[in-house]
């Protein structure tokens, strides 16, 4: 008789860009076992430092599309035009099936697709700002954008923080040590149920 493997348990942690959501992922990755990292598809050009296979798996808008037509999404979205990401239907299958939990980084919408599918399974996590200024300050010391791309992120950023209560737990972002704390705690709670 075969023993059944356990499925692994999600974790989503959602945000808008530069509240910090990427920091408290890693912190989290580095401070228990049995996580995986869910590697999520876009089509946007790489940013320096940034690995195919590690960070993201780099594709084409075409191949975007023809994955999406081909429903091997989880969730998707067009952040922006021609900026798709989306989580593959085929990675999350695959660490789950080892009995492993799935850790994302996904953005807002995304998160609330992926909670939705997989319920109780999934713990969705929302990183919050101090303020709508700390998160500009924080996107310009980043110096991965331009004037307008980071306008163009703060707009997307108010709309954003308006669905935080729908996620299961809100973790604000002004204290790091107190984030990764109050990270921890939520995500080994969730665990342990």
């Amino acid at each position: 008789m075969n023993k059944a493997v356990n499925k692994g348990k999600l974790i989503i942690f959602s945000a808008p860009s530069g509240a910090g959501k990427t920091t408290l992922v890693k912190y989290l990755m580095s401070a228990m076992d049995n996580l995986v990292f869910s590697i999520s598809a876009c089509s946007r050009k790489r940013r320096a430092g940034e690995k195919d296979g590690r960070d993201y798996y780099f594709i084409s808008v075409k191949e975007f599309k023809e994955k999406i037509k081909n429903d091997e999404f989880v969730e998707w979205e067009e952040v922006y035009s021609d900026y798709f990401y989306g989580t593959l239907r085929s990675e999350v299958q695959r660490i789950r099936n080892s009995g492993r939990h799935v850790v994302f980084d996904v953005d807002v919408k995304g998160g609330l697709n992926i909670k939705k599918i997989f319920g109780d399974d999934a713990l969705a996590v929302f990183v919050k700002p101090p303020s709508v200024k700390a998160l500009k300050q924080r996107l310009k010391q980043r110096a991965t954008d331009d004037d307008r791309e980071i306008a163009t992120r703060l707009a997307k950023a108010k709309n954003e923080l308006t669905f935080a209560d729908q996620f299961d737990v809100i973790i604000i972002n002004d204290d790091l040590k107190k984030a990764k704390k109050q990270t921890l705690e939520a995500v080994q709670n969730f665990l342990n149920r």
